[in-house]
């Protein structure tokens, strides 16, 4: 318990310590709301996790909260989850930019729902018990099965954390004047700390109180947005189309599907399909009681996200419309000019921050900055407690150990677990710091989408699935997605220098899942072993507990 409180009051120091560092940095010229606020989250935060580490005793307590969520709460969480930064600063960034097209993405993160929903989440809830591949090794072998999880789950989970620390480091930058790299090292340290002592119980009401917040703080911006222009649509666009240098094109659809179809279609596909692949979502399914909260998490999820993007639409277009009145919101040369594209401080991830100053004043600025900022905490403590559950329960606990670990050698391995993924993803942050968030993230939809999606959907829903067939065709999915991810313009031109890329687009999905789906079918069909016959038996016990939940974990009561 000393070691708990020592955890919390540290955070809460480099907190302190954080605002102080930044009102030095900047000479004082920090917006003080913006600084009061982001204490104020910090603190709340550090409550939380003193509240929750207290609760956390077993390995239950910090994968699941213990399982004893409702529907709306987990609901409410998800959606936390989900309305981080790659949700409100890069989709509102891409908007700005691209206009109507900058929404594919939301289009995309949303239409994922509905196959969460009917395909997996009920039968996630009844066969696991920490994480997915609880669910994929319920009848295949569990050392290739839980080897694949942790695999493709650590590298979603790098992808993801680059969008989230880009993020973060940028907004630090622009709030305080500090380093991004800097910057970004807090945001990693300040990672590590929290999950270490809060587990999920921390993350999950972390996340319910942003969400709230978020969805309160882009509301008031809508508002706000209409009110310039007498609450007229029509008016709204029209100023936006008048001073962007896209002209009518801004509203019209298909530029980036005429520009190149394959790499849309390619997006496409690994959005719709990528949610139900995502680790730190997936494990969101096993903090709630019953399948039947399962299923309303994710109405009551998919109705928070939809209502959220349909105001990040607005607000990109505002943000078009209103950003060209203020010129002290851009680098501009000597002549008083700028390039509304190229010149906007901080990069077009920073629109909405910088809309709303303009919308709001001081006061907006510093809620909407500390409450972006703090979700972007929550959101990285999430991905590191599924890369620690990867890395503790599936690698160490049931490969390495072979089910032999007692919860203390566990618990001790996820924190060891943290401080690595806190040091990857500081290292990531300070690599892909110009790459768009919202980008980084459809690459690891990508990735889900091609190794997590099709061995969780085969192995519960086809009786000929194998564990030959799940380990080769998750492993070609992964692959697959990963080296066309670095061949490409992405990786292979910006990271790596060379001239041109060798991947036509960067976008993997139309290649990867397809080869996935097809080398599970393939080799599961080829595979005539003693073991394939036993997994098709089992598959009866595994549909008998999917649907009717008997066996399936409980709730543990506090």
């Amino acid at each position: 318990m000393k070691n708990k409180k020592f955890g919390a009051a540290l955070i809460f120091i480099l907190g302190c310590g954080l605002a102080g560092a930044a009102r030095a940095a900047t000479g004082g010229q920090a917006s003080m709301s913006a600084i009061v606020m982001f204490l104020a989250f910090i603190a709340g935060t550090m409550g939380i996790t003193y509240w929750a580490a207290k609760r956390t005793r077993t390995t239950s307590d910090f994968y699941t909260a213990g399982g004893g969520l409702s529907g709306f709460q987990n609901g409410l969480a998800i959606a936390g989850d989900y309305l981080s930064a790659a949700s409100f600063l890069g989709i509102a960034g891409m908007v700005y930019v691209s206009g109507f097209d900058g929404m594919i993405y939301a289009i995309g993160f949303l239409f994922g729902w509905p196959v969460v929903m009917f395909l997996i989440a009920e039968r996630l809830r009844n066969l696991g018990r920490y994480n997915f591949a609880d669910v994929t090794s319920f009848r295949l072998a569990q050392t290739p099965m839980r080897v694949l999880a942790a695999s493709a789950s650590l590298l979603i989970i790098a992808l993801y954390l680059i969008a989230q620390m880009v993020g973060a480091g940028k907004l630090i930058v622009l709030l305080f004047g500090l380093d991004y790299n800097v910057a970004v090292v807090i945001v990693g340290s300040l990672m590590m700390i929290y999950v270490a002592f809060g587990g999920m119980t921390a993350t999950t009401w972390v996340q319910i109180i942003k969400a709230v917040l978020m969805l309160l703080g882009a509301t008031l911006m809508t508002v706000l947005v209409m009110a310039a222009f007498n609450y007229s649509p029509d008016a709204l666009l029209a100023e936006a189309t008048r001073v962007h240098p896209s002209g009518m094109e801004l509203l019209a659809p298909g530029a980036q599907v005429s520009s190149n179809p394959l790499n849309a279609l390619s997006l496409g596909i690994a959005l719709a399909f990528g949610t139900a692949g995502l680790p730190h979502i997936l494990m969101r399914f096993f903090t709630v009681s019953n399948a039947k909260e399962a299923r309303k998490s994710v109405i009551y999820a998919s109705s928070f996200i939809g209502y959220f993007y349909l105001l990040t639409f607005i607000i990109g277009f505002g943000a078009v419309a209103l950003l060209v009145r203020h010129p002290e919101y851009y680098l501009t040369g000597a002549d008083g000019q700028f390039d509304m594209l190229k010149s906007l401080i901080g990069g077009t991830n920073m629109v909405a921050v910088h809309l709303a100053n303009a919308v709001g004043g001081n006061l907006l600025l510093g809620f909407l900055a500390a409450v972006t900022f703090a979700t972007i905490v929550a959101v990285v403590a999430g991905l590191a407690l599924a890369g620690a559950a990867a890395i503790s329960h599936d690698l160490y606990a049931n490969v390495i150990a072979r089910g032999r670990a007692t919860e203390a050698q566990q618990m001790r391995i996820s924190r060891l677990s943290t401080i690595a993924l806190g040091v990857m993803a500081i290292l990531l942050g300070i690599v892909f710091e110009n790459q768009n968030v919202a980008f980084m993230v459809g690459l690891a939809f990508a990735i889900a989408a091609s190794a997590n999606f099709p061995v969780l959907v085969l192995s519960i829903s086809w009786r000929g699935c194998t564990t030959l067939g799940a380990t080769i065709g998750g492993f070609l999915g992964l692959a697959s997605a990963t080296i066309w991810v670095v061949l490409s313009d992405t990786v292979w031109v910006d990271v790596f220098g060379f001239a041109t890329p060798i991947t036509p687009f960067p976008n993997p999905g139309i290649l990867s899942i397809p080869l996935a789906f097809f080398s599970i079918w393939l080799f599961s069909t080829l595979d005539n072993s003693a073991r394939a016959r036993e997994e098709t038996l089992a598959f009866d016990a595994l549909t008998v507990r999917s649907q009717t939940g008997i066996g399936a974990t409980t709730a543990v009561a506090h």
